[in-house]
């Protein structure tokens, strides 16, 4: 309750408390906050301006990998599929239309704008791109681009021109930031934002204040990581299950990458997904000032509670048992009994492909804040047991350590 609740804190009128996630139409400016494009105090002005500033910055750079790599400005295409030679066409129609409308502001918005425009390219003066590692960047986005899921109505009649633009924001994004570049999945994460926002820049600028926080969930370690924080939550929550998926490695667990790495994108109906990515991601919010806070309050209370009256480190809870964990963990141990009757790897993955689309968020969300509730309670209990002062009651001190994992993770 409390986390599908959390959204809603922040910007009461646009979030649905129910059930969690944001009313679909504002969805669209609820993302330009949740997501970091406009930072949360800024007034209406302020971010008419900053708009403008985002927009100029990301032309400049658009332009300046173009001139770079002219021959990477348009998808090659082999001619054989027709959708993608009307996406071509839709989006050079649209391309037209944006050129005529910059043609035609008044002297005062291109005096601004080539103002806004200088400065923009004395920041990104110094850039430097590497041509075989942007080329090979560009060659697999122009593959996974036109995989992208061409049956959403986004990408509908017209809607195929957003293909190239999903394209565009995706080059953009791999060279100016080559420590990241681009990986497989990226695409459709990328046309989640596009799909939201529908706009080219305030999805690039969403899109890279997201990949700041988990960009490395793209890479090997990441992989590894969430993986093995999966199977840890699993082994505490059932050990059988764990014991039948890890056997003599972890790579059964493969599978749950997918799920985490695109906030289970593809178990879920789609407007469902949306609505879970925004649960996942609204404890992003306050990150920064609340990781001061949350280590202060873990400082007092182990100063506190500690029978010897040193300066020890909670470490019951393991905060690295983030809430989507929680989630697949639901989803595993709601198919428990045919998971276990998946005597292999190749079953296994014929199993959990077989989920996609065909999960209830609800019952979902419910199960999986049941078990993270009844964890935060298991090893608070265990803390207090062995490291709390005797005059303390068991449910005063195990409030202490849900009120640091609730309200200042």
């Amino acid at each position: 309750m409390v986390l599908r609740s959390c959204l809603c804190l922040s910007a009461p009128q646009p979030f649905c408390m129910l059930s969690g996630g944001v009313c679909p139409s504002e969805r669209g400016l609820a993302w330009r906050f949740l997501f970091g494009m406009y930072p949360c105090g800024s007034t209406a002005l302020e971010r008419s301006l900053l708009q403008e500033q985002l927009v100029v910055r990301y032309q400049v750079m658009k332009r300046k990998w173009q001139h770079f790599l002219p021959s990477a400005m348009r998808m090659h295409l082999n001619g054989t599929d027709a959708e993608l030679l009307a996406a071509v066409r839709y989006f050079d129609q649209r391309q037209a239309q944006t050129q005529q409308q910059s043609q035609d502001r008044s002297e005062a918005v291109r005096v601004r704008m080539a103002f806004l425009e200088l400065q923009a390219q004395i920041l990104f003066e110094r850039v430097t791109f590497d041509r075989e590692e942007l080329q090979e960047a560009i060659r697999i986005i122009d593959k996974d681009v036109p995989r992208t899921n061409r049956d959403l109505s986004y990408y509908q009649n017209e809607g195929l021109g957003n293909l190239l633009v999903l394209r565009e924001i995706l080059i953009t994004y791999a060279a100016f930031h080559p420590e990241v570049s681009y990986a497989q999945g990226m695409n459709d994460l990328c046309s989640r934002f596009l799909e939201v926002l529908d706009c080219e820049v305030d999805t690039f600028w969403s899109f890279s204040c997201y990949m700041e926080k988990f960009s490395r969930d793209f890479r090997a370690d990441g992989l590894h990581r969430k993986i093995e924080l999966e199977a840890a939550l699993l082994k505490e929550l059932d050990p059988p299950l764990y014991a039948h998926l890890v056997k003599d490695n972890m790579e059964r667990f493969t599978f749950c990458h997918r799920w985490l790495l695109l906030g289970f994108q593809r178990e879920f109906e789609h407007s469902e997904a949306l609505r879970l990515f925004e649960i996942l991601s609204c404890d992003h919010l306050e990150l920064i000032s609340q990781q001061v806070d949350r280590a202060r309050y873990q400082e007092r209370v182990a100063q506190k509670f500690s029978t010897d009256g040193s300066e020890s480190e909670l470490q019951a809870i393991n905060t690295d048992f983030t809430f989507e964990l929680f989630i697949c963990a639901a989803i595993l141990l709601e198919h428990r009994e045919s998971l276990l009757q998946c005597p292999d790897d190749v079953q296994l993955l014929q199993y959990t492909n077989g989920l996609q689309g065909t999960l209830d968020l609800n019952s979902i969300l419910k199960k999986a804040e049941n078990h993270f509730y009844n964890y935060c309670k298991r090893c608070a209990w265990d803390y207090t047991n062995g490291r709390c002062r005797p005059d303390r009651s068991k449910h005063e001190d195990f409030f202490y350590h849900l009120r640091s994992l609730f309200v200042l993770k």
